[in-house]
């Protein structure tokens, strides 16, 4: 499985899939530079570090797992090269499963990647502009294990949007979804039956109610990682559309 990791991180080298990774979060960090330097603007690190997460739980992390599964699919589509995996004596599952772990770590490094440019941009701002700089103390624990819970609520959404990507050889039905889902997420973010929305689990981990982020979380991990493992086995006893 080790080997199986390594070729998917070199493939992972060799697509857009890592341009992503890196472009994705430099926005959000890039945005709240930009509107910490505005005349007036001043908070403190814990709202400055809440609006980083969630511009990345509400709209950034979505559509990049969506472009992120289509990357990866593609990577095996466009080549064909479905068909020679399938014929080399490993088990089919070891195959979807080491590309799964691959789209989870890359998801979980992005996030990190926001959280740190997040930090970042606030420590720029109080430089060029002090008088715009967060006030108070940073907690960098209590923001890391925020940004991983959403991270781990964002793993159903991840199994929804790693199947279609992968059982079509078009990428248009993941895409669709993915645009789709993140619309829905957005229009229905005060409804409370939004909660069960996977491309809205992310972004409910930040709510004010409890249950919201409990429920996001214990769905979008525990039934997320279910699903994950039964797409892993879909996927590996029938053949790519």
């Amino acid at each position: 499985m080790l080997t199986m990791l390594q070729i998917e991180l070199t493939k992972l080298h060799r697509s857009l899939a890592l341009l992503l990774a890196l472009s994705a979060p430099a926005l959000v960090g890039l945005f709240l530079f930009l509107n910490g330097l505005r005349d007036g603007q001043q908070n403190s690190w814990a709202i400055w570090v809440n609006a980083g997460c969630g511009i990345w739980a509400f709209f950034m992390l979505p559509m990049s797992v969506t472009a992120l599964t289509a990357l990866i699919a593609q990577a095996e589509h466009a080549p064909r090269a479905w068909d020679h995996l399938r014929t080399l004596p490993i088990p089919r599952w070891r195959i979807y499963t080491a590309k799964t772990v691959m789209v989870l770590m890359v998801v979980l490094l992005m996030s990190a990647l926001a959280l740190a440019l997040t930090i970042c941009g606030g420590g720029l701002v109080g430089l060029i502009r002090p008088e715009n700089a967060p006030t108070g103390s940073l907690d960098v624990m209590t923001a890391s294990a925020l940004m991983l819970r959403i991270a781990m609520a964002a793993v159903l959404m991840v199994a929804i949007q790693f199947y279609l990507a992968v059982r079509f050889a078009s990428f248009v039905p993941g895409l669709v979804l993915g645009i789709a889902g993140t619309f829905f997420s957005v229009v229905a973010t005060a409804e409370q039956i939004g909660v069960f929305l996977p491309w809205q689990m992310p972004v409910n981990i930040l709510a004010s109610d409890a249950w919201r982020a409990q429920t996001a979380l214990g769905l979008g991990f525990g039934l997320g990682l279910a699903v994950l493992g039964l797409a892993i086995l879909v996927l590996a006893r029938r053949d790519v559309a």
